[in-house]
């Protein structure tokens, strides 16, 4: 199987061209390409294929081979991927993902993607539909116990269900225990991605993620469109802010107006190879 690996922020992911390539299970496939010790390594698996709806689907598997909906990061690197393999000369494209349809902006530099503006939809506040199972109306720094501690979580969907926690040093917290008590936490039915968030000023903002199936990542383009909504929701921030990931910077804006959320941010490839199946 011919694969390439690409990562748009550190969230690095196994792309699999299947217009080409035939994989009866993804899941299973997901779990062994993602392993950093047997496998390739990476934070999940993206097969590009075929849509009925949109110019391309991405189809998207976590490291641990659950399905997932949306990922900020491996839609960028799927416009470059198609773009630079010839696949298509358009710089505006349509990638369906997880059942949604999200328009691609293309910059191109001598013919190569630099970087990908996505619109990314509208966040999602109805609690039933992020979904988060907590009695009210909008999950907006509600007060919750996870692990033995208050936290003030704002929910947020955007394709996938997220819980944003601000923070005053984010580099300080002991991810790899906090981060799947929220994950598993009986209050999300599907799980949960937990952004704990750090603001630097009004339009800065630092942020660590802990991702539903793949633990902490380097980065999470849905994640950093969440904590900028929750942000602009708590009056942290104006509706535009540069999210400092782990693995780079993403710029995230929420066009209230049009209840929109774009985000622009780097994709790049780092190798290509065959996995024997």
């Amino acid at each position: 199987m011919k694969f390439t690996k690409m990562q748009g922020a550190g969230n690095d992911y196994v792309y699999v061209n299947c217009f080409e390539e035939k994989i009866d299970d993804r899941p299973e496939m997901a779990r062994r390409v993602s392993d950093r010790h047997f496998g390739i390594g990476g934070d999940g698996l993206i097969c590009i294929c075929p849509s009925d709806r949109a110019d391309f689907l991405m189809d998207m598997y976590n490291a641990d081979g659950s399905h997932a909906g949306m990922c900020g990061n491996g839609i960028r690197c799927v416009g470059k991927y198609v773009y630079e393999h010839g696949m298509t000369n358009k710089t505006e494209l349509l990638v369906e993902s997880g059942g949604a349809v999200k328009t691609l902006w293309l910059n191109v530099d001598g013919g190569v993607v630099v970087s990908v503006r996505v619109d990314m939809g509208s966040p999602e506040l109805d609690p039933g539909k992020i979904p988060v199972d907590l009695p009210v109306g909008r999950v907006v720094e509600v007060p919750v116990s996870i692990g033995g501690r208050r936290w003030d979580i704002t929910c947020v969907s955007m394709g996938n269900p997220h819980a944003v926690v601000f923070v005053d040093d984010a580099d300080s917290l002991d991810l790899e225990k906090t981060g799947p008590q929220f994950e598993h936490n009986r209050i999300f039915p599907e799980r949960i991605n937990t952004e704990f968030v750090q603001v630097i000023d009004g339009s800065t903002l630092k942020m660590r993620v802990w991702e539903r199936g793949s633990g902490e990542t380097l980065a999470c383009g849905t994640g950093a469109c969440a904590s900028l909504v929750a942000a602009t929701l708590t009056g942290r921030c104006a509706g535009r802010a540069k999210v400092l990931v782990r693995g780079g910077e993403l710029e995230i804006e929420w066009d209230q107006a049009e209840n929109k959320v774009y985000m622009t941010g780097p994709a790049a490839a780092v190798f290509e190879g065959e996995f024997y199946i």
